[in-house]
């Protein structure tokens, strides 16, 4: 279990260039923030649209059965330096309202939350969360679409990597609170068929130690050892929460 854990990606590739529709749309901010671990438990069918290399947000009858928007380094509210961030949270409304399934990772969740009504508080007083964490379960996490089933697995703390100064503070007024840590509230919840995530399942133990070492005040060396301590479980959280993502994808393709 643990080599999973210790690659930026896994051997199963994702298609980027895929002709017509793709079963699902991936949304990338950044190129240290990839969708990593997560490329195995998606399955085919996977269309990465680099919105840091000036590829445009597609609409959202353009993005097939499922949406995930990954994390970056700029703030949810970063709309001169990333200039695809309005229409990002634009499409990330339209897909909650509109049934398509949605997983939104870290800044991907704070872009929710600022879509759906809420807010996100640039640079929080608790600090940088960092390295791994330990998620609670809310009650309504258990029978979440997608979270039920990382419950089931994982009952909790789960642990998860996480690494954002940048924190949602309110939620939106519909959206269901499913998870918090001991330094931010809101690790997940959903609005309509998107779930926010603030931690990242994605992070590998390559990708999640690039982020550490590009920050004075996180220790990587302590990163490290938090991600050979928990590697079974983080590697059993990727699994679960994208297989049961992809399930849920495949259920709405099928309807």
């Amino acid at each position: 279990m643990t080599d999973i854990l210790e690659r930026p990606g896994i051997a199963v590739p994702t298609d980027e260039n895929l002709g017509g529709t793709p079963r699902i749309t991936v949304l990338q901010h950044s190129p240290d923030v990839p969708l990593g671990l997560l490329a195995s438990s998606l399955g085919g069918g996977v269309r990465v649209v680099r919105l840091d290399r000036g590829e445009p947000v597609p609409a959202l009858d353009a993005v097939g059965a499922g949406l995930v928007v990954l994390g970056g380094p700029m703030t949810a509210y970063d709309d001169e330096v990333a200039p695809w961030l309005p229409a990002t949270r634009d499409l990330l409304a339209a897909a909650a309202r509109g049934g398509v399934p949605t997983l939104a990772i870290c800044l991907g969740a704070q872009l929710l939350a600022v879509a759906g009504g809420g807010a996100v508080q640039v640079a929080a007083p608790p600090g940088r969360e960092a390295g791994v964490i330990e998620v609670h379960w809310r009650d309504a996490a258990r029978t979440d679409p997608v979270l039920g089933a990382v419950v089931a697995e994982l009952p909790g703390p789960a642990h998860a990597v996480s690494m954002h100064a940048d924190a949602v503070c309110d939620l939106p007024s519909d959206a269901v609170w499913l998870g918090w840590s001991h330094t931010y509230p809101y690790q997940a919840f959903r609005l309509g068929s998107a779930l926010g995530i603030q931690f990242h399942p994605e992070a590998g133990k390559s990708i999640a130690l690039g982020w550490a070492r590009e920050h004075d005040d996180v220790d990587s060396a302590a990163v490290d050892a938090q991600m050979n301590a928990h590697a079974a479980e983080l590697a059993r959280l990727v699994i679960t929460l994208g297989g049961a993502f992809a399930a849920q994808v495949d259920a709405y393709a099928a309807r």
